[in-house]
């Protein structure tokens, strides 16, 4: 792997650092394109150009954002569309993104640290930590409303909480908080937009008034679990667990936390929970594409991080960003933990959470779907491009912000979309984007 330069000044890649109606920088931590490998991609990024724009003529997207470098070298760094199709705001690089469940590796990053530091194993017990965790499984609800239950056939550790194998918010149970506490899908994805502006970004409904997110874990936690941990994958709720025990754990919020230990050592200043009102203009709006229409979407999850109460954090979702800043993030990752100097994660840490399946087998038929810990796992069975390799790992967010991460190439590639309603684009950039790496003709 080539040496990333520390503090290294750009020049705007002649053919990959534009936006579709403007220019902007790519971030200076990465090392420049030689210009060897600038012709060499150049029919490539033409053809990836051609595509993203189809994607904003089509009506398929308003903006969008895309990333590819290898061995530290940007390929590739475009924008193209309007960031909001009003006020015809050109899109750029800078643009903030709700990064939804992407929120969730920087989370699992941010509890590993605390493992490295010896101050928990990833075998633990949760129960060592939160006495208050369930222990029990629900089988059945009876008539008055209460719980018959069976004793957990193990406890649940940070890996189930990690893999979203803890069991909890899951089957019966999940029904069943559901129900009581009005907890259901997204805004924007079924769900129904409360009559006031929550502070900072919610799983779908429940409480939206919490002031922090200890209240929604200590509500959680009267629950049974849905199965006995490890044995199913049930996703999303677990990693907010996992972010109240990073609280626990370190004695910080999980915003401070992520803050010191992620976000600020890898320059990614524009990553946040939360912002001054003036940031957001620096929001994509939201679209869903109907009908061949681009129709506007909810932006409470853009105004939801400019409230003045600034407590409520979760870890499953909430953070918000450019995709440079990101690729940061992702770039540390493919570097085994280091970036630009900064040093995040031992590299056999990394191994450890993005090479080993942590899912119970598959059933007969099923999807062969894996995950390590924090982080999808592609295989030779399922993988969303065929040019990506069996060393692979990702996970993208609920409005269509996706990245890879992948070794064997020593790739990163990042597609950022916030849209509500679209079809599937992600696989048709990422075909490209290997193209440019393959040089195919």
């Amino acid at each position: 792997m080539k040496t990333l330069l520390h503090g290294l000044t750009l020049a705007i890649l002649a053919s990959g650092c534009t936006t579709g109606s403007g220019t902007s920088n790519p971030p200076q931590d990465f090392a420049q394109t030689a210009p060897s490998t600038q012709a060499a991609t150049a029919k490539q990024q033409v053809e990836l150009d051609t595509l993203l724009q189809s994607f904003i003529d089509e009506k398929k997207a308003a903006n969008l954002a895309a990333f590819v470098a290898q061995d530290g070298e940007i390929l590739y760094a475009k924008a193209f569309g309007q960031k909001n199709l009003d006020n015809k705001a050109p899109a750029s690089l800078e643009d903030y993104y709700v990064l939804f469940s992407q929120t969730k590796a920087v989370t699992t990053v941010a509890f590993m640290t605390l493992v490295e530091r010896g101050l928990v194993n990833i075998h633990d017990p949760v129960a060592r930590y939160f006495p208050e965790i369930p222990d029990s499984v629900l089988m059945s609800i009876r008539d008055d409303g209460s719980f018959e239950t069976r004793p957990a056939k193990q406890p649940m550790t940070f890996v189930h909480l990690m893999a979203h194998t803890s069991g909890l918010d899951a089957g019966l149970a999940g029904e069943a908080r559901q129900e009581r506490s009005g907890a259901g899908a997204p805004i924007g994805f079924g769900g129904e937009e409360p009559a006031f502006q929550p502070s900072g970004q919610r799983t779908g409904g429940g409480n939206y008034q919490a002031e922090y997110l200890q209240e929604e874990m200590l509500a959680l936690a009267a629950y049974p679990l849905g199965f006995d941990p490890g044995t199913q994958w049930n996703y999303h709720i677990s990693t907010n667990m996992l972010a109240y025990l990073i609280e626990r754990i370190s004695g910080q919020s999980l915003r401070d936390y992520v803050k010191s230990t992620i976000l600020d050592p890898l320059g990614m200043d524009q990553t946040d929970w939360f912002y001054e009102p003036a940031a957001l203009e620096r929001f994509v709006t939201p679209y869903s594409a109907i009908d061949g229409m681009l129709v506007p979407g909810s932006e409470i999850y853009m105004r939801g991080t400019v409230t003045p109460e600034k407590t409520y954090a979760e870890g499953a979702i909430g953070l918000n960003g450019p995709i440079t800043d990101y690729a940061k993030f992702a770039q540390m990752l493919l570097n085994r933990g280091e970036f630009n100097g900064q040093r995040i994660l031992k590299p056999e840490t990394v191994e450890l959470m993005t090479t080993i399946n942590r899912l119970p087998p598959p059933e007969e038929d099923a999807e062969n779907f894996q995950f390590g810990l924090g982080f999808e796992l592609y295989n030779a069975d399922k993988k969303p491009a065929p040019a990506v390799s069996n060393s692979a790992y990702a996970w993208g967010g609920l409005m269509g912000t996706e990245y890879i991460i992948d070794p064997e190439n020593n790739l990163i590639a990042l597609f950022y979309l916030n849209m509500y309603q679209r079809e599937a684009l992600y696989p048709q950039f990422l075909n490209k984007a290997y193209k440019l790496i393959n040089r195919e003709e």
